[in-house]
């Protein structure tokens, strides 16, 4: 083979390589593998026929709960009700049909809310998974086969801000397992993800538990934990738990939506009438700072999710749809949609799954909205649609309840 040709043909295999990762993308925990609600593959459907795409497969037999799924190297993961317990399951990503079941604690909810709320964590051949009771397990991915089992209220003296069960999906960092157990232990706990025992815990942090789950970021070059309660939202330095910054922020009932940040803005919502804020983090020498640079109710959030898209969060409040620029906390547009749900971002489009069924694929820039293509869930079940949608390796996962439907959404 002359030079030139294997030149050719070694930087075919390299953009093969690089396209085919660009084309597909699994979802190994809660809100994506950044948990920012967005995938990252460009060939999907830019508009989908008018009774929606083609449902590839429907998978029964997944219990009662609200938990959405995570999606790693050819199976999928969620947690459910079943009649003598909560179980984490297994699917196969192809057909849908159950690999493995493994009950991880008692089932169960509140005031007409059973099941759980929380979705598993992939990582590495484990899998991490929170059910409603505040059982915390690490499994094997492959078996379902017990690994260790913790409990945040009877182990670390886990408390919430209300009563509606614990639900936020865990974060797996390297050799930690992070969660939110709340109270006067501390509110955010790191764990040995090897064996469940305890690295750190927050003790100068000790508010009680929300629903919101935590994420990773790089703030002025340090990268820390963040996470929103009931009563602030703060920065944990990783390695310690030592809180590097913390901002007061007062939320109402159940303050659930995950935040995101850009650069050095965090920006954190929930509903039941409280709105958005957004607090500038600052950093002179070894000293951390918080300023709120504004509180408005643009964005009320409820548990659906916000996605920030170049400077600017979208999500859904109540029946509409809205966009908010990040910086300055200026409403942009809000106009009508499917209905009060939750969003992802994928091959440049939102997906909208209202709460009452209707899903939607929607066009949205600074410039305004349109609602592209829109369909009805078949087979809806008695609850609100709550778990959030999921996009991977072109495919469109809705789960409700007992049901998972996988839709095909690649492009031709």
């Amino acid at each position: 083979m002359k030079l030139t040709t294997l030149a050719i043909f070694i930087s075919l295999i390299i953009f093969n390589l690089f396209t085919s990762n660009t084309k597909a993308e699994d979802w190994p925990q809660w809100r994506g593998s950044n948990r920012d609600g967005i995938c990252k593959e460009q060939d999907l459907l830019k508009e989908w026929p008018k009774a929606g795409p083609m449902l590839t497969w429907k998978a029964k037999g997944l219990g009662i709960g609200f938990s959405s799924i995570a999606i790693m190297q050819g199976k999928l993961y969620t947690l459910g009700d079943l009649k003598d317990g909560s179980y984490a399951i297994a699917l196969n990503e192809k057909n849908g049909k159950i690999i493995w079941k493994t009950r991880i604690g008692k089932d169960g909810g509140h005031r007409g809310y059973p099941g759980t709320r929380s979705t598993p964590t992939v990582d590495e051949g484990q899998i991490f998974a929170l059910n409603q009771h505040s059982d915390i397990v690490c499994l094997d991915s492959t078996s379902g086969k017990l690994i260790w089992k913790k409990n945040l209220v009877t182990d670390f003296g886990g408390k919430m801000m209300s009563g509606w069960k614990y639900s936020e999906s865990p974060l797996v960092d390297s050799d930690k397992v992070i969660c939110t157990p709340g109270g006067k232990e501390g509110t955010l706990l790191a764990l040995n993800r090897k064996t469940g025992d305890k690295i750190w815990q927050t003790k100068d942090w000790t508010d009680a538990a929300a629903y919101s789950s935590i994420i990773i970021a790089t703030i002025h070059g340090t990268r820390q934990y963040i996470q929103l309660t009931g009563n602030s939202v703060a920065g944990v330095e990783p390695e310690t738990g030592k809180i590097l910054w913390r901002a007061n922020r007062k939320g109402q009932t159940a303050v659930i939506t995950t935040p995101v940040v850009a650069k050095d803005i965090v920006f954190v919502t929930s509903g039941y009438g409280v709105g958005c804020n957004g607090f500038k983090i600052s950093k002179n020498g070894s000293k951390w700072s918080s300023e709120e640079i504004y509180a408005n109710k643009t964005i009320a959030n409820h548990h659906g999710g916000v996605v920030l898209i170049n400077g600017y969060v979208y999500g859904s409040t109540g029946g509409t749809f809205r966009c908010l620029e990040l910086e300055t906390g200026n409403e942009i547009f809000k106009e009508r949609s499917a209905g009060k749900g939750s969003t992802l971002f994928a091959g440049g489009r939102f997906i909208l799954r209202s709460e009452k069924g209707p899903v939607a694929l929607i066009k949205a820039t600074p410039k305004g909205m349109t609602e592209i293509s829109k369909f009805e869930q078949p087979n809806r079940s008695e609850y609100k649609a709550w778990p959030h949608p999921v996009v991977a390796n072109g495919n469109l996962y809705l789960r409700d309840q007992d049901i998972l439907l996988c839709y095909k959404i690649r492009g031709n």
